[in-house]
């Protein structure tokens, strides 16, 4: 199980967030997505911790909570879902 944690200050890094969560277990692992383009982070990020109660106490503690100026939005990840796209329909061919 992962969890989400949406409404980051753009400025939070790893370790920021791994001490925030420590509180609470073992963090094992800290995922913060940044834009292709920019390089800037996005906002959002993914934390897995050791068993499923430490998570479960980190998303009671931290959802709504204020930190870096911002109210964390926090829970449980849902699962990627598959893109799109490749479908563009039967295209008609050109001119013959």
């Amino acid at each position: 199980m992962s969890i989400y944690v949406g409404n980051l200050s753009y400025d939070v890094t790893d370790t920021d967030l791994t001490g925030v969560f420590a509180e609470y277990g073992t963090v094992k692992r800290v995922q913060l997505p940044t834009d292709r383009e920019t390089g800037r982070m996005r906002g959002f990020g993914f934390v897995e911790m050791g068993t499923d109660d430490e998570e479960a106490a980190a998303i009671e503690a931290l959802d709504g909570a204020e930190w870096m100026g911002r109210d964390l939005k926090v829970n449980k990840a849902k699962p990627r879902e598959p893109r799109g796209g490749g479908s563009f329909g039967g295209g008609g061919g050109g001119r013959r």
